[in-house]
């Protein structure tokens, strides 16, 4: 059956959108095994300094997110993407460069992964405010679904790449491949035709009146603020955790590079088993209702996996619950971002995005911080532990708001005032 002429699949500025992201998270892939893998193998980090990196990896979103938001607002979203995915681009091509000249440092990947997490910062931003201006509101939630499946499908083989180009080339020449992703990204964004309208100017407006508005959107809405507390919650534990995992199979249980690629693998191909079947588990169970299930079942998943973390046939066990456990999140994942485009004026997108992203993605270099702290005091695999349980708090949030029962998302904000942005 060919596809209809509305469908996504026409949309020829959708397709370079959907290539430039699918392009850079494939690179992105690789680099989340190269990146902390250079420091454990080449520069001999160690629990705590490889806990670090990933700290510095999602610094900006607690630095910089707010004002970023804010600033997003006043501008034209694609050009932000663009410079974004160049300047990233060239901060990771001068790992491999300094690696070929023989003075690598830590301190260098710490400034390349902060300042990666800059430009990161006012991507998303711009990305999600932008998807919105591109597609229509009645194909939003399909052109997420799709970014998300091909997303996955993208990280799927970028792990396991990572691992074989870490094994053959070493970690930080690895690296190299998703500098080039972040180019080819910025080259399709170029390419996309439709113009975006030029916000509004508010001369009147103050950089701290706009952030304040963006937190009292979010923040007023019992459904955006339970959605944003859950995920802020799932992510601390979760990047807590994930500070410490290849350390606990690289350097602990001395698995290869390759192995060690095989549990994102496995989480990528449940993302994209779990984004194809997020439709279809919110029509069973309800919206509201399928969301709090995916973050207590994905938590227990997850909890599941660690113990199966092992230098034996036990790992293959593992690396299952591990991608199960996607499988199940991506209900949660897919449709709070939905419900977030959906509620929010357009004018405020990026204030509303910043302001979600401050705190969801503020959490996790927090995450990352303790699991450092704890990995080096009570043990690597201790201090997963916390993390996995930890994971399960995460749904309180959702169960004591109005999406417990939920079975459709609302389309708009709870209080009439939101629909205009404010002014200072």
């Amino acid at each position: 059956m060919k596809p209809s002429r509305t469908s996504l699949f026409f949309h020829a500025d959708f397709r370079r959108f959907w290539t430039a992201d699918s392009v850079s998270q494939a690179g992105a892939a690789v680099t989340l095994v190269a990146l902390p893998l250079a420091a454990i193998g080449t520069l001999h980090a160690t629990p705590f300094e490889t806990g670090l990196l990933v700290v510095f990896e999602y610094l900006a979103f607690l630095g910089i997110g707010l004002p970023a938001g804010a600033w997003v607002d006043r501008v034209r979203r694609r050009p932000v993407m663009i410079a974004g995915g160049i300047a990233r681009a060239v901060l990771l091509g001068s790992i491999p460069l300094a690696y070929w000249l023989d003075v690598l440092t830590l301190a260098q990947l710490y400034a390349v992964a902060f300042g990666v997490s800059v430009c990161t910062v006012f991507f998303d931003v711009a990305y999600q405010s932008y998807l919105p201006h591109l597609v229509d509101d009645d194909r939003l939630l399909a052109a997420n679904v799709r970014l998300e499946s091909t997303r996955s499908i993208a990280q799927v083989g970028g792990p396991a790449l990572g691992g074989v180009l870490v094994g053959a080339l070493t970690a930080p020449v690895a690296i190299i491949v998703d500098a080039i992703g972040f180019g080819t990204s910025a080259f399709f964004l170029a390419r996309i035709r439709s113009t975006e309208a030029k916000p509004e100017d508010r001369p009147d407006a103050k950089l701290r009146s706009e952030i304040g508005e963006g937190l009292r959107f979010v923040f007023g809405d019992s459904l955006l603020r339970a959605i944003t507390f859950t995920a802020a919650i799932s992510n601390m534990f979760a990047t807590l955790g994930a500070s410490m995992l290849l350390v606990l199979l690289n350097d602990e249980l001395g698995l290869s590079p390759f192995l060690c690629s095989l549990v994102f693998t496995a989480e990528a191909v449940g993302g994209l088993l779990g984004s194809l079947v997020t439709a279809r588990i919110a029509a069973r169970f309800g919206q509201g209702r399928a969301m709090w299930l995916s973050v207590i079942g994905s938590g227990l998943l997850w909890t599941l996996a660690l113990p199966m973390f092992q230098s034996d046939w036990r790992f293959a066990i593992g690396v299952v619950l591990q991608g199960l456990g996607w499988v199940v999140f991506m209900t949660f994942k897919l449709n709070s971002v939905t419900l977030r485009q959906q509620l929010c004026p357009k004018p405020m997108l990026g204030r509303m995005t910043a302001s979600v992203r401050f705190v969801v993605w503020g959490a996790m270099p927090i995450g990352a911080l303790a699991g450092s702290a704890l990995g080096q005091s009570i043990g690597v695999r201790q201090a997963m532990w916390v993390g996995v349980l930890g994971e399960l708090l995460a749904v309180i949030p959702v169960l004591l708001s109005p999406l417990r029962t939920m079975r459709e998302l609302p389309t708009q904000p709870e209080h009439a005032d939101s629909e205009a942005p404010a002014v200072a």
